[in-house]
């Protein structure tokens, strides 16, 4: 342990990029999907109010590794939630730890590259309209993300802080070649749009069903545990709901959640994980004018893909 190569945050920023990650986090989510992957549930222990300490465990036996994430998860001062922590990985072969690495920006980037990998997945293949509802790391890193998978025209942000949503527009020139539109409600963001990702701290649905143009597919990314909601039940309910893992959905997604609970819905509602969608067993999208909804959690399996690879690559 004492010669431990460790991936600090300035490695994971330069070497990470979306075009190597983006395949990474495919065949991660197809693994998990189809046996390949041993993963527990995520354990959290509050510390006091949002704020929480996680523990993400999985091994990946068609990679050869496995590992865990520890993970604090807290608001900062101007309340955008932060990802602490590191990540161990250790080979499957030798049962021996190969690295750590710096999670915060691993978590960052591999949570807008599964998004983009379901939305190359679920959405339609001439999308070009997208709309980012939140302003922080999240949001940079999924316009970036989906621009990669397809080519957009149109881009559109909202956030409760709009001098935040205007520093944002102003930084993706360079990612997309203009700067997006920043819109002054959420439902003005989404009219029309062909993707939306939500990526807030928001405790309650900003994101409403009505709002949803036909055809559109939906990245329900910021709520990461069973309380909060990013989008209204009448979203849930009318969409064909695909999650990244089943079993976490089940149990953490707050969406899917909220409209069970309100007798909308039943488990039959999570009709695929996306990695069961792209190993050709179960289909994604299905008609048209059908609205996907993708529910991210984000998963260990993910984290220690990226690791890997930058272990392998160091």
């Amino acid at each position: 342990m004492e010669n431990l190569p460790f991936i600090d945050s300035r490695d994971v920023r330069a070497k990470l990029t979306m075009p190597v990650l983006i395949p990474v986090v495919r065949e991660a989510m197809i693994a998990l999907s189809t046996g390949k992957v041993d993963q527990l549930l995520r354990s959290f222990i509050p510390v006091k109010e949002r704020h929480i300490f996680a523990l993400m465990p999985a091994a990946n036996h068609a990679a050869g590794h496995f590992g865990v994430k520890v993970l604090s998860v807290f608001p900062d001062k101007t309340g955008e939630m932060q990802h602490e922590g590191y990540i161990l990985l250790f080979a499957e072969s030798t049962g021996l730890p190969l690295c750590m690495a710096a999670a915060e920006d691993i978590t960052r980037l591999r949570t807008a590259a599964a998004s983009a990998v379901a939305t190359d997945a679920l959405a339609a293949p001439d999308a070009s309209d997208l709309a980012v509802l939140g302003t922080g790391k999240q949001a940079a890193a999924h316009i970036e993300a989906i621009a990669r998978i397809r080519h957009l025209r149109r881009v559109r942000i909202w956030g409760r802080d709009r001098t935040k949503a205007e520093t944002l527009a102003a930084k993706q020139k360079d990612v997309l070649g203009f700067v997006p539109e920043v819109c002054a409600t959420a439902e003005a963001a989404v009219s029309g749009a062909d993707i939306i990702c939500t990526v807030t701290g928001a405790r309650d649905p900003i994101l409403q069903g009505a709002w949803v143009k036909p055809g559109a597919h939906v990245n329900a990314v910021g709520s990461s545990t069973p309380v909060p909601a990013e989008i209204d039940n009448d979203l849930v309910v009318k969409s064909r709901f695909i999650a990244d893992h089943r079993p976490h959905v089940l149990l953490h997604g707050g969406e899917f959640l909220r409209a069970k609970q309100a007798g909308l819905v039943t488990d039959d509602h999570v009709v695929a994980e996306i990695g069961e969608v792209l190993a050709g067993l179960k289909p994604g999208r299905t008609a048209k004018d059908q609205i996907t909804v993708y529910k991210s959690l984000g998963h260990a399996v993910q984290d220690l893909a990226a690791t890997a690879w930058l272990y392998t690559h160091r």
